[in-house]
């Protein structure tokens, strides 16, 4: 029988706990992260308050490459090879003569390039002042192209602009061209119109009226109602139609987009290069003795066909031919 004597103390040990330090890198971290938080904040807030053309010169600027900008060169990168001047083969030549047939090509003055933008801004306030027009603002595109500033009129299969397979305007787009037109006077820039049609074809396919009508019938509709508004007709240089051969990027050829009417603000250097396109090799003149304009009549002793000379069925006449 044990006593109270046998019995074992408990001996209860009680640790010292000591908390080590572990580190302030966390906190650098949190702060850099609040940091970075705070400025795309800042700037999405400075971005949604800015104004359009605010907008594309920052998108301008860091889309520009710093060896092109260090040397006021294009907003954009000439060739698209990392090896400059490269193209598929470095020891090659054929990507340098393509940089400098690139880089004579006409670009625009920073005084054309304000008047350019002015012009599109003074175009979107005059719709947004227009109840009528407020709703089809996403159906106009500006860009920038080699020949001077693209203004696209695009279709819309719940808002058309003209009529299936008819060049009949929708009274939207003639308030919107004569809307235009007083605006594109004040610049001295000469205008281009072209048609374009979506790959619908007619029954007939090319035979007949097609979609090569079509389009400039609805370039020169187009052409008209800008006369009515008040365009100067003197600055109309081209008016075409494109048919569906022109496909905007990233559609199909059947795509209601494709429908549209592109008027082109042009360059200066562009307009006089349509004006007068170059001199072409020059025409083998005839001989002083034979004129091409002349013609002889036929007798029954010659022969059907003379060297040099054409034969006008149509006439029983013949008449001269220089190669």
């Amino acid at each position: 029988m044990s006593t109270h004597n046998d019995r074992r103390p408990i001996i209860i040990r009680r640790r010292k706990i000591i908390h080590k330090h572990h580190g302030g890198s966390w906190k650098i971290a949190l702060a850099d992260f609040m940091t970075a938080l705070m400025a795309l904040f800042l700037v999405m807030w400075i971005l949604s308050s800015s104004s359009r053309e605010t907008r594309e010169g920052v998108a301008d600027y860091f889309s520009t490459p710093l060896l092109t900008a260090l040397t006021n060169g294009d907003s954009q990168a000439v060739s698209p090879q990392v090896i400059p001047g490269g193209g598929p083969d470095p020891m090659t030549t054929e990507g340098e003569r393509a940089r400098i047939d690139t880089r004579m090509q006409p670009r625009p003055s920073e005084q054309q390039k304000r008047a350019f933008r002015n012009l599109q801004r003074r175009i979107e306030m005059a719709i947004e002042q227009d109840p009528t027009l407020k709703g089809i603002r996403n159906q106009l595109r500006f860009d920038m192209t080699q020949e001077g500033l693209r203004i696209q009129l695009l279709d819309n299969e719940q808002r058309p602009m003209f009529a299936l397979g008819s060049d009949a305007i929708a009274p939207y787009l003639q308030n919107l061209l004569r809307t235009m037109a007083p605006l594109l006077n004040d610049l001295p820039n000469d205008l281009s119109i072209s048609g374009h049609t979506d790959s619908l074809a007619y029954l007939n396919g090319y035979q007949g009226y097609s979609n090569w009508e079509l389009s400039t019938d609805r370039a020169n509709a187009s052409r008209r109602e800008l006369i009515l508004g008040g365009l100067d007709a003197a600055k109309l240089l081209r008016v075409a139609g494109m048919a569906d051969q022109v496909v905007m990027p990233g559609s199909e050829a059947d795509n209601p987009i494709n429908r549209r009417i592109e008027l082109v603000v042009l360059f200066p250097s562009v307009a006089e290069l349509i004006r007068h396109p170059g001199t072409l090799a020059p025409a083998i003149q005839p001989r002083q003795d034979m004129k091409a304009e002349t013609m002889i009549a036929r007798s029954p002793d010659q022969p059907d066909q003379v060297p040099g000379v054409a034969t006008d069925e149509g006439t029983g006449s013949i008449s001269a031919v220089t190669h």
